[in-house]
Formats: structure tokens, sequence, C-alpha cells
């Protein structure tokens, strides 16, 4: 386990019904699932409620293809994030499996975050089997700040006619508007249970899965179209030296034009790639690293099972 220790918001409400205060207990403890459409915010929002950039975030949609787990510790409580995919009809095998782990993740969850925008339409099918969960459900209303109060009551209302037994909480996950409300929130709702995890973990993942994602992370950044996500990095070498750690990996692609514009004129593109994605990496890891980037073909990965087999996802 991987172990390590602006803008001006003025709506200032949020709906609490049954909001259990005022009473002590011993230690609490459970997993809290947070869903919701692609590029709605979970990730930066699991980010800042565990403090530690854990989970890779773009504007680009379907950045999250893994269920990851943050672990937020305190002296009496343990709180298991799981940072989701975002929630579409699939198109291919691998956004099957990725909504094949939202479902899992749901089935978990002692507590379930389900992230909405303002401008959100409403998912019936989703409220519908919302209605019937046995879980506390928390509807977060998130990125107010590219909202007007007006508005973001009005959804509030519109959204609590949907989910009555829900409790509703508008937030701006990107400036930290309303996240310790909702920290509080979170622990109030949590079960009483000794830890899951050593008090010390952040989270299940190794190290290579998050340099993994650190270099996916660069190409979402530097590539447009459909490059990014067909995209799968996988670390193949990782050495700890006392001054420089030395990481080798392979980012695979599904056709051979793909493979030249990550690499570009004269490497010019893996180049600007490999420094950009080295700094992520030396900034998570404390400590100098080389970086060596290879791109191979592996054609129609994605609706491969097999090759899916071998990048993790089943």
């Amino acid at each position: 386990m991987l172990v390590s220790k602006g803008a001006q918001i003025y709506i200032l409400f949020f709906c609490l019904p049954n909001f259990k205060q005022g009473f002590l207990m011993s230690h609490k403890a459970g997993f809290v699932t947070i869903i919701g459409k692609p590029n709605v915010g979970k990730s930066t929002l699991m980010n800042a409620l565990i403090g530690e950039k854990l989970s890779i975030t773009n504007p680009k949609a379907q950045t999250t293809r893994h269920r990851i787990l943050g672990i937020y510790n305190d002296d009496e409580h343990q709180i298991v994030f799981s940072d989701t995919p975002g929630m579409l009809e699939p198109a291919y095998a691998l956004q099957t499996n990725m909504m094949s782990v939202v479902e899992a993740a749901m089935k978990d969850a002692d507590l379930l975050l389900y992230l909405v925008e303002p401008e959100e339409p409403i998912n019936e099918l989703l409220i519908t089997q919302l209605r019937k969960a046995k879980y506390p459900v928390i509807l977060v209303l998130n990125k107010v700040d590219l909202s007007d109060q007006e508005k973001i009551g009005e959804r509030l209302n519109a959204w609590k006619e949907q989910l009555p037994k829900a409790i509703l909480l508008p937030t701006s996950a990107m400036h930290r508007f309303n996240t310790s409300e909702l920290l509080n929130l979170i622990k109030d709702y949590l079960p009483e249970h000794p830890p899951y995890f050593s008090k010390e973990d952040l989270t299940d993942r190794p190290l290579r899965f998050f340099v993994a994602e650190m270099i996916r992370e660069s190409i979402l950044k530097h590539f447009k179209k459909e490059v990014p996500y067909s995209v799968e990095v996988v670390v193949e070498e990782y050495k700890e030296e006392d001054r420089i750690d030395r990481i080798k990996a392979t980012i695979f692609v599904e056709r051979e034009s793909q493979k030249i514009i990550i690499i570009g004129q004269g490497g010019r593109a893996i180049k600007r790639l490999g420094t950009d994605a080295r700094q992520s990496i030396e900034n998570f890891i404390r400590k100098k690293c080389f970086l060596d980037l290879t791109v191979k073909v592996r054609k129609d990965w994605r609706s491969n099972e097999s090759d899916l087999k071998e990048f993790g996802y089943q």
C-alpha cells in the first residue's frame, strides 16, 4: 500500500434533513462512494476531502477509468472514499467495465455522494434506484461558482422533490467551498466500526498505479480528439535509488497514426509529455526521477477482453 502522510462564492445555505448532531461515539469508519456523470468534479472533490491529489483531473470527460480509494483518517474516523468513472452509456468493452466498477462501488457503500451540476438534467433511472437505497445519500450540487444564487435555489428545490430523503449540499470542489461542511456531514453518518485500513494509509493502490495515471494525465493535457482516450499506460520498471528513481513506462495506443502523434516530429511531442509527467511524478514522490517513455501499438485494445484483463480492468 502507498503510505504518505479563488473565486469568491456567496451561496451560504444548505439543506440537512434528519441531521444528527451532538452525540459522542466510539471510532467510526465506512465506505463512501462518489458517483456522477463524466466531468462533474468527482476526482476534484475526493482530492479536496482527503487533502491529497490521488485522482488525476482534467476538463476532458472520462478521465477516471478505475475505482480509486482515497482514505481520510483522524483519531475518531476513517473514511474510505471511492472515486468512480463517470456514468454513461457504454460504447465499447472498456466503458462497460467502467460502469461495472461504478455498480460494484455503489453496492459497497455505507454512504453515497451523488454529484450533479446546476444545469444538469435529472436522471430518472438513477433517481429511481437511489430512492430505494438503504444507505444515506448526499446530493452534492457542485460547481455552484458557475451559477447564480437564484438558480442554485431552484435546482436544489427540484432535486429535493426528486430525492426527498437525501441530504442536499451546494459545493465548489475546485474552490473548496463547503467541502469542510461536507466532510463533517459524512463523519456524522458513518457507522461505528474500527478502521478498515492502517491509519497511515492514503490508498490501497501501489505507487506504480499513480505513476501511470500521472503519465496519462499529461497525455490528456497535451493531446486532443481521440488520442487521449485510446491510450493506456503501463509502468514496466520502477527502481528506487538513493538520489533518483528510475522509471520505464510504455504508452499503448490503438493506431499507428496515434503513435506518430504522441512521438511528434523529431520526438518533440513525447519529450514535452515526458517533461510534464516527470514534474508531476517528482511532486508526488517528493524526489527526483528519470522517466523513460516508449510508445507501442496494441490494436483496438479498448474492445479486446484479454487486453483489458492484462491492463487491470477485469
